[in-house]
């Protein structure tokens, strides 16, 4: 009698979901990189922890889920700050290094100096939050540029669509800062510097994690 007790007992536990913030495979991993990014030169201090927990949290669970194709290499834009900060960062999370960080543009209709406000509507002119995987490269209007897919339903699944992808422009420079104060705006692309664009979309291109954050995203997932 004991027995089958004991054996109801344990069925009905294993049935149970699991508590609110219980630990997981992919929360193991990300609070084990994390930890070694943050104490990797040129990250502490660049990316705080909050937005850096975030996209490891993203990553690993896109990577489980086979959404992101290639491993090891993670993109965050921070877009709680200004223009002229350098705001963007590639991650080799297996190696633990800072490919690479510079400037980067916000869409002409998200704010001047700061982006504020996103959108996922065609012809916005916003950017759009949340995370993405990166495709191919070809030549566009922009020269060597680089496709977005956006992974988030409502957030920035329009990306495609909406031509939104990775180029290089002549509004993204330190010289345009000096004069303008800010960076220049795109369309809703994260723009990159003739400088470094074709560098940067070569470290990413094919299959990558990329997460672009500002505060605002958590009240649109609801966290």
């Amino acid at each position: 009698m004991i027995r089958l007790l004991f054996s109801a007992f344990l069925l009905i536990f294993l049935a149970l979901p699991p508590k609110a913030g219980a630990a997981t495979p992919q929360g193991s991993a990300a609070n084990k990189t994390l930890i070694t990014l943050l104490n990797t030169p040129g990250i502490k201090g660049a990316i705080p922890t909050k937005v850096l927990r975030k996209a490891l949290e993203g990553y690993y669970a896109l990577l489980e889920q086979g959404r992101v194709a290639r491993k090891g290499i993670l993109t965050v834009i921070d877009f709680n700050r200004p223009s002229v900060d350098r705001r963007i960062f590639v991650l080799d999370i297996e190696k633990g290094e800072l490919l690479h960080s510079g400037l980067v543009a916000h869409g002409m209709g998200s704010g001047e100096g700061m982006a504020e406000r996103f959108s996922n509507i065609p012809g916005s002119h916003q950017s759009s939050l949340g995370f993405y995987s990166t495709g191919a490269t070809y030549q566009g209007s922009h020269g060597y540029s680089l496709r977005l897919q956006g992974l988030d339903p409502g957030i920035n699944d329009n990306a495609a669509m909406r031509s939104i992808v990775i180029h290089g422009a002549e509004y993204v420079s330190d010289d345009f800062i000096r004069k303008h104060g800010r960076l220049g705006r795109s369309h809703g692309c994260p723009a990159l510097s003739f400088s470094s664009f074709q560098q940067v979309i070569d470290l990413i291109k094919g299959g990558s994690c990329l997460f672009i954050y500002q505060d605002v995203l958590d009240a649109k997932q609801g966290s």
